[in-house]
Parts: structure tokens; sequence; C-alpha cells
């Protein structure tokens, strides 16, 4: 019988740990650009009760999809455009360092690229954008969950991380996003997302 239940708990434990993977790599998608007909169709179709009801996720989550519903791909594209797109200034900036600092390319950004080299990780030459786009610092934090190199992919790196380079900021990002008015689709994803990253949060806190 014990046997039984270490296994029925490992199991649940891998099934937390795709779950929280799969979370960032969604929000990975969203942030960096606009989702497609299939992303977006995915999400319209999407299961929103949660396995334990009334949980802290729940609800954000409905919401996400609820809005996903009401709106064509054309719309969400429009909206992605009109917050982080254009020339010059956009609405809303996507980048750890403008929120650490005040200004793009600046400290954060050299102590990040510093701490994914130790990680053996580098930007794809095909990414215009710095790697403290939050796009990038949540597929890092996928990777670091989902990873295949143990001595790289393990709880202790993902809340070294988590903790320098995504906690610091990104209630802040989240915040300005809700409060931003042109933005619908994107203000359910902020308010998913700070709901997410304060679940990480307590959990990271529950390992020290």
């Amino acid at each position: 019988m014990s046997q039984e239940l270490n296994l029925s708990a490992s199991s649940r434990a891998l099934d937390e740990e795709t779950a929280r993977a799969e979370v960032y790599g969604l929000l990975s998608q969203l942030y960096y650009q606009a989702p497609d007909d299939a992303l977006l169709g995915q999400l319209q179709v999407a299961v929103t009760e949660a396995p334990d009801a009334g949980g802290f996720l729940e609800e954000p989550w409905r919401e996400l999809v609820a809005c996903a519903r009401s709106l064509t791909q054309v719309q969400v594209a429009a909206e992605f455009n009109s917050l982080f797109g254009g020339v010059g200034k956009p609405e809303v900036y996507l980048f750890g360092s403008h929120y650490l600092s005040g200004f793009l390319n600046e400290k954060p950004l050299v102590r990040l690229r510093d701490d994914l080299a130790e990680l053996g990780l580098a930007r794809n030459g095909e990414m215009s954008e710095t790697e403290d786009h939050v796009a990038y610092v949540f597929e890092v934090m996928r990777y670091l969950i989902a990873g295949d190199d143990v001595s790289v992919s393990n709880l202790t790196r993902q809340q070294a991380f988590f903790t320098q380079h995504i906690q610091p900021w990104l209630p802040a990002l989240c915040q300005v996003l809700q409060e931003q008015p042109r933005a619908v689709f994107y203000a359910r994803v902020a308010a998913f997302t700070e709901a997410f990253i304060s679940v990480e949060s307590q959990g990271f806190d529950l390992i020290e």
C-alpha cells in the first residue's frame, strides 16, 4: 500500500511539473507574438475547471479563456501590435531592464546574460529581441523545468533564475498591462500571469 501511495505522489509531482512547464511555454508564446488561429483556437476550447475547485489560478484562467472566446485572431493581433509593436516607443515595454533600471540594455541585461552563459544558454540569432524580453525568460524557465539535463534543469536552478530575473519585475509589467486602456485580451493574459507568478513565488518560498 505504501508503495502505491508513493507512486501516486510521484505521478502527481510529475504532472505538476509538466503543467508548470506548459504554462511558461504558453505565456512565452503569447508575449512573443500574437496567437495565430491555431493557438487562439486552443485557448477558446480550453477546459476552465481546475482539478481542485477554487484554485488560485482558476478564476484568472477562466477569464482569459472567456476573453479569447469573445475575440477573433485579427482583433487579438491588432491589440498586440498596438501595445507592443509600432515604430519607436511602444505603449508597453516587455523587457526586464526597463522595469528594473528605467532603461533598455542596462546592467540587469548584463547580469542576465552572465547567468544564461553559466547555464549554457544563449539567444537564438534569429530572435531580434534582447534576452530580458518576458517571452525569453519564460522560455528559459520552461527549459529549467522540462529540460533533460538534470545538472541544469533542476529546482535549485529554477529558484535562482526566478528570484533573480523574473520575480523582481514581472508584477510591475502585469500591473502596467492591466491598467492599459487598450489592453483587453492582454489585460487578461497579464492577470493570469500575475496569479501564476504569485503561485510560483509561494512555491519557491516553501523550499527555503
